[in-house]
């Protein structure tokens, strides 16, 4: 295995202490940044983490002076905005510099759920049927989106802006939680047809080939009776609320004969209609019936040991260090000029 000089992107206030003194890094911020960085380093790797927050120049010293071989991409944002990834993974191709995850091709279409859910249609991949109410407007609800809905931010990820209170039953919620996500999120909102049902997702590895992971599941089977089983904000990221109500993930069981490899088709459907490259996570919910909806595309999804998508590539054989390793080796493959 060849060493790699490797410049880790991340944002500022998430560069972990060196050396670690006492923390505990299950429930530090930097979890992930840590993961990646150590784990990079115990495989021999020549490791220099970057915080990054507002200015490009930082990157491009970085790379100057260290002449890295490969960017490993922890990036969620830049200057505070979700969608700016896109343009510092542009900014790298422009130097041409390798790096982890996705494209910028793959990250504008995946982070705007509208534009990926027109994608969807026209490829004929099912989906929850929605509407947009752009900030400043109005809900003008049709007849034909019928309650109970859901409603999100169009752009934000992570269950930003998502809680019980996001499925609605009745025209004043609705216009409530329209104004909370244009309000407090500060995006448009998207409102989505709720489907009841299990919360599915599948890991995708890889660029032109690519390989599915097993179909993994977020259980919230210990909720109160009158929750509904959907990845809020607190599911997500509460470690308390976690415990107090048992929410764990795992290899999804008990599917119906053939439902799973129908799921992976799904998502590499997914994977390649939206143009995405190096991994991501595809999250689906399956109904009573067996029906199968696309909620959204992730790209570069949570890479921290023990989280869903590491747990799931274990499940198909692969230890973390040689997922990460994998992440190199996909990037180091990349070719933007060929991405067209």
């Amino acid at each position: 295995m060849k060493r790699l000089r490797i410049l880790v992107l991340m944002h500022e206030d998430l560069v972990p202490p060196e050396p670690r003194t006492g923390q505990d890094v299950t429930s530090a911020e930097w979890k992930t940044e840590y993961d990646v960085v150590s784990t990079l380093r115990t495989l021999g790797h020549a490791v220099t983490p970057l915080g990054v927050k507002s200015d490009l120049g930082v990157i491009r010293s970085a790379i100057e002076d260290g002449k890295p071989h490969i960017a490993f991409n922890l990036l969620e944002e830049f200057d505070g905005v979700a969608v700016y990834d896109q343009n510092v993974v542009s900014y790298l191709e422009l130097l041409h510099v390798p790096y982890t995850g996705c494209n910028p091709r793959g990250l504008m279409l995946a982070r705007d759920k509208v534009l990926a859910k027109k994608l969807f249609s026209f490829h004929r991949i099912p989906f929850p049927d929605f509407m947009v109410v752009p900030q400043g407007r109005t809900v003008k609800r049709p007849q034909w989106l019928p309650f109970p809905l859901i409603v999100k931010s169009v752009t934000e990820e992570a269950s930003l802006g998502i809680s019980q209170a996001s499925i609605v039953q009745d025209d004043d919620k609705l216009k409530e939680r329209v104004a909370f996500i244009h309000a407090s999120v500060g995006t448009g909102a998207l409102i989505e047809q709720y489907i009841e049902g299990r919360e599915l997702y599948v890991g995708v590895l890889g660029n032109g080939q690519v390989q599915v992971l097993p179909v993994w599941e977020l259980l919230m089977d210990q909720l109160p009776e009158d929750a509904r089983r959907i990845a809020t904000e607190r599911v997500k990221w509460s470690r308390t609320y976690q415990a107090k109500y048992g929410i764990r993930s795992g290899a999804a069981r008990n599917l119906p004969d053939g439902k799973a490899a129908e799921i992976q088709h799904l998502a590499k459907r997914v994977y390649r209609a939206l143009s995405l490259s190096g991994y991501a996570r595809i999250d689906v919910r399956l109904d009573a019936a067996g029906h199968v909806y696309v909620l959204e595309a992730n790209p570069n999804p949570q890479i921290a040991h023990d989280e869903d998508f590491a747990d799931s590539a274990e499940h198909a054989g692969y230890t973390y260090p040689a997922l990460l390793q994998e992440l190199l080796h996909i990037g180091l493959r990349w070719r933007p000029a060929k991405a067209a």
